[in-house]
């Protein structure tokens, strides 16, 4: 049997206890994916199946989220005063410029998510996979400070994948959904930083692949929050909330993504850290873990 060599296990409820800024238990982020597909080849999420390319359905419903469903989340997220860490495909930078430029104007962090999510970073072999990291990295640079945070195309990676990120300078990766704090993976010239990245709070895997409704996504938020802010009186924890505006952006959906979020809001009190992924990674690398 095969075992991963990228981290040794470790029972939580064993490991030294830290706390977050100013004492607060709860580290929160909301992960906003920012994608840009091909038209009429590669890969994407879909609403229904497709009988051919080019598959104008799911092309066009996917595009919703970057004409209309960003716009309306970034107002939501305002509404409340929310810091959001944007997972960006550098597409995005030719296609849809305004919408990073809104971003970053809003004070969001940003994370690079490789060139569009019509191709698995795990299809490349190392020198492809170099390339593809690098380029990425190269267009965000053009236009602000080069990234630390990565998160792979449909969250796939290779056998070197974090090999490859520390080489390039990154110091967090958001593939792994392993834990409920931040844990350092091995690489081969020294370690990365893995920031919890949710699998279960994310409206792909809950919307498309389990069929949740909006109300049932909206209630998850809300029972992972509860239950997540009562266990980190025991732990600091960190919980993410993984968005798609082509999903939550549609407006029955954000209906009820305005309630959870509204609840959370309502009920951080002292302690709740809502912030970004990169700040989470920057404070555990300084305080708390080296």
């Amino acid at each position: 049997m095969i075992e991963n060599k990228r981290y040794s296990w470790s029972p939580i409820h064993k490991r030294e206890d830290f706390s977050w800024p100013h004492g607060k238990r709860l580290a929160l982020y909301i992960g906003l994916n920012l994608e840009h597909f091909s038209f009429g080849e590669g890969l994407g999420a879909k609403l229904t199946p497709s009988a051919s390319e080019p598959d104008v359905l799911n092309y066009s419903w996917r595009d919703y989220g970057n004409r209309v469903g960003v716009w309306r989340l970034y107002e939501l997220f305002q509404s409340l005063e929310l810091p959001v860490s944007l997972i960006v495909n550098s597409s995005i930078y030719d296609y849809a410029p305004e919408i990073i430029e809104t971003g970053v104007g809003l004070g969001y962090e940003i994370v690079a998510h490789g060139r569009t999510n019509s191709e698995r970073q795990s299809d490349f072999v190392e020198n492809d996979e170099k390339k593809l990291i690098d380029e990425t990295t190269k267009v965000i640079s053009r236009f602000h400070n080069k990234p630390k945070g990565w998160l792979g195309p449909w969250i796939s990676e290779s056998i070197t994948t974090p090999d490859l990120l520390e080489e390039a300078g990154y110091s967090y990766l958001l593939d792994w959904c392993h834990d409920d704090q931040p844990t350092w993976l091995k690489t081969r010239n020294g370690k990365i930083l893995s920031i919890p990245y949710p699998q279960e709070i994310n409206d792909i895997p809950a919307i498309i692949a389990r069929q949740n409704s909006a109300e049932e996504f909206s209630n998850i938020i809300i029972d992972n929050f509860d239950e997540m802010l009562q266990q980190s009186e025991q732990q600091s924890l960190v919980m993410g909330i993984a968005l798609h505006p082509y999903i939550v952006g549609q407006p029955f959906r954000l209906k009820h993504l305005r309630k959870a979020l509204t609840h959370i809001v309502n009920n951080m009190k002292d302690k709740v850290w809502f912030t970004t992924a990169g700040e989470i990674a920057e404070y555990y690398c300084k305080n708390v873990e080296s």
